[in-house]
């Protein structure tokens, strides 16, 4: 293939300006090398190419610069060194093979586990060298990117006598707004028992009781854009049920951040280890710390009449009340912003954090090739399980042994669970095996799926 900036020229359609120009210098960074002679970075998953309107664009990080593309014919390419792959995207059985020895994988995968299970195996993380997840452990931790900032949390509550009177005028204790039904996390189930001994309003398409007052709010894109309306009617609630879809360490969404910054304390079930990120030692209720439904059921009623008590869980919205260092240092020191334009996106720093890291492995492996093998090569990065590994789904109430057979929630996210492991095997064995034929993933699937049997 001809030079990076002659392949990047003709990638543009005729009469486009051309964006990756050799001119541009970013800051802290006195990279000198031409277009031509920088690493290329391909986003495998096109449609999150952070750069507008080109197929290729510059990038000048920290410490040197690529070239970026979302141009696939580079795929083979001497230079091309890493793929960035969005996990939601990525399929064992469309995965680029044979699997280029020069090449590194990188993956970005802000969203549910249950998009792609395949990556909470060990077998399907460690396809990849480089990770942005929203676990704290991955090499570029996404863990608090629907908390916009601490002023958030700090969004001034509803009167509690307001509350009171809200709730006099026959509205529950408890608000449910949930639309997006099965999932791994099977919430509700969970939700549909606690019914039974507390009141729930339950708007969204889930476990449906009420009605929201006008139409407008019933539109659901009212409710995913913090619509201040929408955001006001919730806000009276005492209770906010915030429920993740899954269950994985640090997956915590707007349906956590959400409830805090208006001020209805969540119950929550979602990350095992969300406690770490609160603001301070008592801001949430875990549904997990109650030994049943009807437990926790009677916490909220006992928190519903007790006002001093209901109190205490928002005493983080005072002057001062945010004492978890954890959180304040965190997102003090993420370069990152969420909605804010003065800061890069994450997929830009992303971007540059890969872009880094291969600088330095492309010096390292020149150094060790004129050292004639006296300085080693650089030694392959490999993702670790904790860069996402999540739990096996489990039912939201009950035991999986209880469960009757035709239970859609078991044939549905059990399979899945267990499928992708199968895939991520088969995905790696054909990778050890050099195979350069995407046709012959289920061939392998086969085999080990008769391995498995022979085995029980």
């Amino acid at each position: 293939p001809c030079g990076a900036e002659g392949w990047a020229q003709a990638a543009v359609p005729p009469g486009a300006a051309f964006v990756a120009a050799a001119s541009y210098r970013g800051p802290g960074n006195n990279d000198t090398r031409s277009n031509k002679a920088l690493p290329i970075l391909l986003w495998w998953s096109g449609s999150l190419f952070p750069h507008f309107p080109g197929d290729t664009e510059r990038i000048d990080c920290p410490r040197g610069s690529c070239l970026v593309t979302r141009s696939r014919r580079v795929a083979r390419h001497r230079r091309t060194k890493a793929l960035i792959f969005y996990g939601t995207d990525f399929r064992a059985y469309e995965a680029p093979l044979p699997r280029l020895p020069h090449q590194t994988w990188a993956l970005f995968h802000e969203e549910s586990p249950m998009n792609n299970y395949l990556l909470s195996h060990p077998p399907g993380i460690r396809l990849f060298n480089y990770t942005a997840t929203f676990r704290r452990e991955s090499d570029y931790p996404l863990t608090l990117q629907w908390l916009p900032g601490v002023g958030y949390l700090r969004g001034p509550a509803v009167p509690l006598a307001e509350k009171d009177a809200w709730r006099r005028e026959g509205y529950a204790p408890v608000l449910y707004l949930q639309s997006h039904c099965d999932v791994p996390s099977d919430r509700d189930r969970y939700v549909r028992e606690l019914m039974r001994y507390i009141q729930v309003d339950s708007y969204g398409k889930c476990l449906h009781n009420r009605e929201l007052p006008s139409e407008r709010l019933r539109d659901t894109s009212t409710a995913t854009t913090e619509d201040s309306e929408f955001m006001t009617f919730i806000a009276r609630y005492k209770f906010h049920l915030a429920l993740e879809n899954a269950i994985c360490d640090d997956y915590m969404t707007e349906k956590l951040w959400r409830p805090m910054h208006l001020g209805a304390v969540p119950v929550y079930r979602g990350s095992p280890a969300v406690r770490d990120w609160m603001p301070n030692n008592l801001s949430i209720i875990l549904i997990d710390d109650f030994d049943s439904p009807q437990e926790l059921a009677k916490y909220l009623d006992f928190l519903d009449k007790n006002g001093e008590e209901y109190m205490k869980y928002l005493e983080y919205k005072n002057i001062g009340g945010i004492k978890n260092q954890l959180l304040l240092e965190s997102l003090e020191r993420r370069e990152w912003g969420v909605n804010d334009m003065t800061l890069p996106n994450y997929l830009n720093g992303f971007e540059c954090f890969v872009c880094d890291r291969e600088n330095i492995r492309v010096k390292e492996e020149q150094e060790h090739k004129k050292s004639r093998g006296k300085i080693p090569a650089p030694r392959p990065r490999i993702a670790q399980f904790k860069h996402m590994g999540c739990p096996m789904p489990t039912p939201g109430f009950g035991s999986a042994e209880d469960l009757s057979g035709g239970d859609s929630w078991k044939e549905m996210w059990l399979q899945d669970y267990w499928q992708s492991l199968d895939q991520g095997e088969a995905l790696t064995a054909m990778i050890h095996r050099n195979e350069s034929h995407q046709g012959r993933f289920w061939d392998y699937m086969h085999e080990i799926f008769l391995k498995r049997t022979r085995q029980h």
